[in-house]
């Protein structure tokens, strides 16, 4: 599959039909809808292809929650388009359409992101009452899990760290640990829950954090992480450079 064509079906949902959408319409006349196909053979190096990109793109709209699939639409579209047919929807239908999806998907992301803030809320105001776990100032919170005697980074060095990261749920989203590999990047090229903490921690401490998402990503959504997100890491700083 070409370089191009895997980032197409690697483009969010809403990108992707977009995408789609902004086709030229043709002139021909729209012939009628083709009739169910045979079982597929897939023997060819075209068959295999032409199977694994449907097959990428059907698991990339059954994961949605946006879009209310309607499946023979799907295939009258699919089916015209291969035929470089005339569209049966107008351009202009079309881009009201691919609007209101993105209207859709802004309202759900919004509500999904007030719950998200309030239940991170939630626990961190049950993480606080723990014993052993010190709040700072900005709100950060932390749990000393083996100190060390080391040197204390400053804003202008470069650390050499191992971590695992956590929602709040334990799903991992990343981890230096699980990856058997430390990391090494500036103080300050970290979030600023990682950033504060740093300059609190000595070589050889080990400790759990559990960062506010105003400390983390915020509202956005990164990776496997929900828009406002409270994070969990443990951090152990192995080196000051």
């Amino acid at each position: 599959m070409s370089r191009s064509l895997r980032l197409l079906l690697s483009l969010p949902l809403i990108t992707l039909l977009a995408a789609c959408g902004k086709q030229p319409e043709k002139t021909a006349s729209v012939p009628a809808p083709a009739e169910a196909a045979a079982p597929a053979k897939l023997e060819s190096v075209d068959q295999r292809a032409s199977y694994g990109i449907g097959h990428n793109l059907g698991s990339k709209l059954g994961q949605d929650k946006v879009l209310q699939l309607d499946k023979e639409a799907l295939k009258a579209g699919l089916a015209d388009g291969l035929a470089q047919t005339a569209s049966r929807v107008t351009e202009a239908d079309l881009d009201a359409a691919f609007n209101a999806l993105q209207e859709r998907a802004q309202t759900q992301a919004a509500a999904a992101a007030e719950k998200q803030l309030a239940e991170g809320q939630a626990y961190l105001d049950k993480n606080k009452a723990k014993a052993g776990v010190t709040v700072t100032a900005s709100g950060l919170q932390y749990e000393v899990l083996k100190s060390g005697t080391g040197a204390k980074p400053t804003p202008t060095n470069t650390v050499k760290v191992h971590y695992h990261g956590t929602l709040t749920d334990g799903t991992v989203f990343d981890s230096s640990v699980e990856r058997n590999e430390p990391i090494e990047f500036a103080v300050t090229g970290v979030i600023p829950g990682w950033v504060e903490a740093l300059q609190l921690m000595s070589v050889g401490d080990k400790w759990k954090l559990t960062i506010p998402a105003n400390l983390a990503y915020g509202p956005r959504s990164t990776g496997k992480i929900p828009g406002n997100s409270v994070l969990l890491f443990e951090v152990e700083l192995l080196e000051v450079k």
